[in-house]
């Protein structure tokens, strides 16, 4: 299986500014997500940036960038012009890995190009199994149902599927019998896909729920969903993500 990842670099960030040139224990994040990639069985890595900081950093570890435009609205939009320029096929397979992901498993962008492969949908993407009230209830959270062959039915920041009996009262508790998902943002399309998504008008789902993925629900499109094989360590988008993550690489 051929592929393509494309990792969506944007500078500017509200929370943590400069994002992907943070250093962590001496490389930046950029650099991390860079190395991650290349791990996995992919064709070639290339960083989509509106930056030129971010290009030079990607240049001077040898890596291969390409600048797109500041006007993007979003990482898919980021993504598309980077398969124009490169000219590639409509039936090429590109996975969005996110800039903000040092301890992106290598084995999950594999999965995720390995479902869109051996699926019929529109694009493919991860989740894992949620296991604690909090992380149901945490509307950073993004959660998923899927019917009984993996496709996606709704992506929501809210709990679902709602539990009528267990969240009822104070102490809520989850069913036993209902698999509660975590969307994980790892995303594999079709370069044709791909531009029929970024030509698809933004959903009202997605305005309110600000889920991108929802406009291709919306407009009937198929999202093939699978567990992810292996665990998939939160990205960074504050300080305290940021110390999260050395923490964890210096244990």
């Amino acid at each position: 299986m051929d592929f393509t990842v494309v990792i969506p670099a944007r500078y500017e960030s509200s929370r943590l500014p400069g994002k992907p040139l943070v250093d962590i224990l001496g490389k930046t994040m950029i650099h991390r997500v860079y190395d991650q990639a290349m791990k996995s069985d992919c064709r070639r890595v290339i960083v989509a940036t509106d930056d030129e900081r971010v290009l030079h950093e990607v240049k001077r570890f040898g890596g291969t960038a390409v600048m797109t435009a500041r006007t993007h609205e979003s990482g898919t939009d980021r993504i598309e012009e980077v398969a124009a320029i490169q000219g590639m096929a409509e039936d090429e397979i590109v996975v969005n890995v996110q800039g903000d992901e040092p301890l992106i498993p290598p084995v999950a962008i594999n999965q995720v190009a390995r479902c869109l492969a051996d699926n019929d949908c529109f694009m493919s993407t991860l989740y894992e199994q949620i296991l604690s009230i909090d992380e149901l209830f945490d509307p950073n959270l993004v959660k998923l149902v899927t019917d009984d062959h993996g496709q996606a039915l709704y992506f929501s920041r809210a709990p679902m599927p709602w539990n009528r009996d267990g969240f009822s009262g104070e102490e809520k508790t989850l069913s036993s019998e209902i698999v509660y998902k975590r969307h994980i943002g790892i995303y594999a399309y079709r370069v044709g896909a791909l531009r029929q998504f970024i030509k698809l008008p933004v959903a009202a789902l997605e305005e309110s729920e600000k889920l991108e993925q929802l406009r291709a629900l919306a407009a009937g499109k198929k999202i093939f969903a699978d567990e992810a094989r292996e665990s998939f360590p939160a990205g960074i988008d504050t300080p305290d993500d940021l110390q999260r993550t050395i923490d964890y690489l210096e244990k």
